[in-house]
């Protein structure tokens, strides 16, 4: 569809419904801006940022009764 089509049939309707279509158009063109704001994460990007402390890999005591 053309802008010139786009602006003809808005012009054919009523005050009330022009201004729906605004609003519309204002959703859409919000909506697009934070689809553009969305960054992706690169991989590594919290490499040295997270620890595992000595026996994080020891069983717990609450499932001793379940190891045996």
């Amino acid at each position: 569809m053309s802008n010139l089509e786009l602006y003809t049939a808005i012009s054919k309707l009523d005050d009330a419904a022009k201004a729906e279509v605004k609003d519309f158009a204002d959703f859409l063109l919000e909506k697009s801006k934070k689809i553009k704001k969305k960054k992706h994460p690169k991989a590594g990007f919290m490499k040295g940022k997270i620890k595992m402390l000595p026996g994080f890999d020891d069983p717990l005591e609450d499932f001793k009764e379940y190891i045996n």
